[in-house]
């Protein structure tokens, strides 16, 4: 017989949660290990249950779902997140994938859909709802130029002098951390893996100038 799939199913609202467990009890693959109603809820039961999958909403109180998600990966690594929201926003997906979210789902999307992600997901395998699959080509494709912010761009032309993240925090009034993330976006958007290879491919490109 298949061990089931356990599930912590993470949500702020009562209804969410009650609904999604009925559904998903339903599935003779899948079994409900517990349910958490903020982040922080889901970090404890997630370390104390053991789920395979965590269903985790994003906009919570006490703490939010991305920063559930990085404490989660980050002391229980073979636990992984499923994004299950109602928003979409670039911003909302890059935040969850590099919090380390293994898929990304809307709540509007189909329970089949919903059953296929969690599958994947216990499976280690990446899934992105078609939606925001989308949302992510259409960005990828766009012409890094017009992709970066003003801020990216700031940013990319101090790290073009060679300044360090504490340098540009403290020229820009950012946190490091705010300048770390902004260059995982950097290098997102321009499809490289390193500061030397975002500077090089923006100044051939014309993106900043240095004078």
């Amino acid at each position: 017989m298949t061990e089931k799939i356990r599930i912590l199913i993470v949500d702020d609202h009562p209804v969410v949660r009650d609904g999604l467990r009925g559904m998903l009890s339903g599935q003779p693959e899948f079994e409900v290990a517990g349910e958490a109603q903020d982040g922080q809820q889901a970090v404890e039961r997630a370390g104390r249950l053991a789920p395979n999958v965590v269903l985790m909403d994003l906009r919570m109180p006490v703490m939010d779902g991305v920063e559930a998600t990085t404490r989660i990966r980050a002391a229980l690594a073979g636990i992984h997140v499923l994004v299950l929201t109602t928003y979409d926003t670039d911003a909302e997906i890059l935040r969850a994938i590099e919090a380390g979210a293994t898929g990304y789902i809307l709540k509007d999307a189909p329970r089949e859909e919903l059953y296929r992600a969690i599958r994947a997901t216990a499976a280690g395998q990446s899934y992105l709802s078609p939606s925001v699959a989308t949302r992510l080509m259409v960005q990828l494709r766009a012409p890094a130029e017009s992709s970066l912010s003003q801020r990216e761009l700031d940013v990319l032309t101090w790290v073009a002098k060679g300044a360090s993240n504490k340098e540009i925090a403290r020229a820009l009034h950012l946190s490091e951390a705010t300048v770390k993330s902004h260059l995982l976006h950097i290098f997102s958007k321009l499809g490289v893996n390193d500061r030397t290879q975002a500077v090089t491919l923006a100044m051939q490109k014309g993106i900043i100038e240095l004078k």
